[in-house]
């Protein structure tokens, strides 16, 4: 049989036989494993409507604000592109998370799939990485003054934190240098990095394939990766875009005055509600605690948990044994938690 050239050169039929021979559990749960690519859907939409964004954006102070405004007014469509694109942030986030919080409490992190877990949540600090970044490009009074107090938090951590800092800002004040930095961050360094761990991610999930919750070995059926499965990614990923268009269309993403560095703060501002965790810790926390620095002891705080959740696969001793154990889940559960009233009180106090 004569083969085609591209054929030849690109070994399609033995990627399509293993898609074909890759299979996917059938539980209860299974629905969970749907959101690791949706999270990669709204990924997809970050890069495509930045890419459009990118060719009339100016990172220069004197020019951002304006080129924002002109791309919301006047270029065709550009004020859905970018509400698309702000929307899509958020959504990304917030599938990230749940995500996140699936794999943990399926215990899916288990032996051998440690590094799909050290990965992915690589990724969500890139993901983080991304919010911060781009939330100043707008230049206008509500990103530049919480870059101003967001910049300030790793100050605290001694040594390593006026050099974070320094590499942030690009100096003193948030200026050129700092919206020059960020721009670059954004568009460049995470998204070459994020493509990369991406690519490790995914490869080793297809490697390794879903992981089965412990206590379901002998109840899961099985259903082929292609197409039955990816079906399901492509009707999620079409309701998400309907969805996303619609909260994009009917509530379009705002721009607020530009930012006047020498005016005073707002009263009330705060961070999205991602990084409100933190900033509300920040709030609780006292000043000084036994006359230690409270924001070195919150940031210290962060960087421990932080330790502790890339170590997660290691220290889940009943799960590597293929049982439910309970500590890890009531940790997770704290967690998430935690996390969930310090959004509501710094959103309402």
């Amino acid at each position: 049989m004569k083969t085609s050239w591209l054929a030849e050169r690109i070994p399609s039929t033995e990627v399509l036989e293993f898609l074909r021979r890759k299979q996917v559990p059938l539980h209860r749960h299974t629905v969970w494993y749907l959101l690791g690519g949706l999270t990669g859907f709204f990924f997809l939409v970050q890069v495509v409507t930045g890419v459009l964004l990118t060719f009339y954006y100016s990172p220069n102070p004197s020019e951002a604000h304006e080129s924002v405004r002109t791309i919301v007014n006047t270029v065709p469509h550009g004020w859905l592109i970018r509400s698309i694109h702000s929307w899509s942030a958020n959504f990304m986030i917030a599938t990230l998370f749940l995500h996140m919080f699936s794999v943990f409490l399926l215990k899916a992190y288990r032996k051998p799939r440690e590094v799909v877990w050290i990965t992915g949540v690589i990724l969500m600090l890139l993901v983080l990485g991304f919010a911060f970044t781009g939330y100043l490009l707008p230049w206008d009074t509500r990103a530049y003054f919480a870059t101003l107090i967001g910049t300030e938090v790793p100050r605290a951590i001694p040594v390593l934190g006026s050099f974070a800092v320094g590499i942030l800002k690009g100096g003193e004040d948030i200026g050129a240098a700092t919206l020059m930095r960020m721009y670059t961050i954004h568009t460049t360094i995470l998204p070459l990095t994020a493509i990369l761990i991406i690519g490790c991610h995914v490869f080793l999930t297809l490697f390794h394939g879903s992981s089965v919750p412990p206590g379901l070995k002998g109840e899961p059926g099985h259903i082929r990766f292609f197409p039955a499965f990816l079906y399901r990614d492509l009707m999620t990923w079409t309701a998400a875009l309907v969805v996303l268009w619609w909260v994009a269309t009917l509530v379009p993403w705002g721009l607020g005055e530009k930012a006047d560095p020498l005016a005073s703060a707002p009263l009330g501002i705060h961070p999205e509600w991602y990084f409100l965790p933190l900033y509300q810790t920040l709030r609780l926390v006292p000043s000084s605690i036994l006359g230690i620095n409270g924001e070195l002891i919150v940031n210290l705080g962060v960087m421990f948990g932080m330790g502790v959740w890339f170590a997660v696969p290691f220290l889940d001793r009943a799960a590597s044994q293929e049982r439910s154990g309970r500590a890890m889940t009531v940790l997770g559960l704290l967690l998430m938690g935690y996390l969930a009233l310090t959004i509501v009180l710094a959103l309402t106090t």
